[in-house]
């Protein structure tokens, strides 16, 4: 494991490597996205990315399986020749998520509460600990189809690219070795529909991978906290008050299938559609919790 520098860090008893430290940076920023949620324990590597300008945030959950395969897609090097810093938002994961991401992220933030934390207070947490003009959300289960494209691409919406552009909604798909026929026709369609929505100004963007301007981010409130579904849907309706949702093939990315492996397209779209039509009409999920499916 490289060394790292954590806080309140129970791996801290068999990592003599792992020392205390608090982070206090952007307490305002964090007060305003964590309000009611209680903070959380927040935990820096010494050799971090300095002075980033594109914050990269898994949120994560009993994801040991798979999140090393999301952080090694964004290899350190990348990271530094592009400033970019990654940050892993540890909803209070029970297996080894949090020793996983100490190999690889700039920074920890954990959820320490009882409680069940949503994926939108998950979301909110880590985009309190980012110091990037972008925010890139992109789920523990996901990795670029392209990486070196993806990075580059967003280091253009850094430099300038899409002045107009507020975010970005990321064409989803299956890895090809996953893949079945149903994938590609949901898939397909589902992107299309998606970019249907935001070329009559509606406001849509998957969060297996969602890429937002900070300053937007802050300004429109974040994440509503309060939604267990429905949460990526909802942040970019309220953006399109601020900006145009764009689209660019650079951005694709893949998911795991667990889901759909579990339920099926049928019954994942209902679950969809129903949340999406709640946070329009009532601004709330019907959802009071999403399955986790490990």
């Amino acid at each position: 494991m490289s060394s790292k520098l954590f806080l309140n860090d129970p791996l801290e008893t068999s990592n003599p490597n792992l020392s205390s430290v608090r982070n206090g940076h952007n307490v305002q920023h964090q007060s305003e996205l964590l309000a009611a949620t209680g903070p959380p324990d927040v935990w820096r590597s010494p050799d971090a990315i300095v002075d980033p300008v594109v914050s990269l945030i898994v949120p994560a959950l009993n994801e040991e399986k798979l999140i090393e395969r999301t952080l090694k897609a964004f290899p350190r090097e990348v990271r530094e020749q592009h400033r970019v810093e990654l940050i892993v938002s540890d909803g209070g994961s029970n297996d080894q998520t949090h020793t996983i991401a100490s190999n690889h992220a700039d920074i920890i933030a954990r959820h320490t509460e009882s409680r069940r934390q949503t994926i939108a207070e998950g979301r909110n947490m880590g985009a309190a600990q980012a110091k990037g003009d972008i925010l890139v959300f992109i789920n523990a289960d996901t990795v670029p189809q392209n990486p070196d494209e993806f990075v580059r691409a967003v280091s253009e919406f850094v430099d300038g690219a899409n002045p107009e552009v507020v975010a970005f909604a990321c064409p989803v798909h299956i890895a090809p070795e996953e893949r079945h026929w149903s994938d590609s026709i949901f898939h397909n369609f589902f992107n299309n529909y998606v970019r249907m929505l935001n070329t009559i100004g509606l406001g849509m963007g998957r969060g297996e991978c969602q890429i937002v301007r900070h300053k937007a981010f802050k300004t429109v409130g974040g994440y509503e906290k309060h939604m267990a579904a429905g949460e990526d849907f909802d942040l970019y309706r309220r953006l399109t008050s601020k900006g145009r949702i764009g689209h660019r093939h650079e951005f694709g990315v893949f998911e795991s299938p667990r889901r759909f492996r579990r339920f099926g397209y049928i019954r994942v779209l209902f679950e969809w559609t129903l949340n999406a039509l709640a946070v329009m009409t009532l601004g709330r999920s019907i959802s009071k919790e999403w399955e986790e499916i490990r």
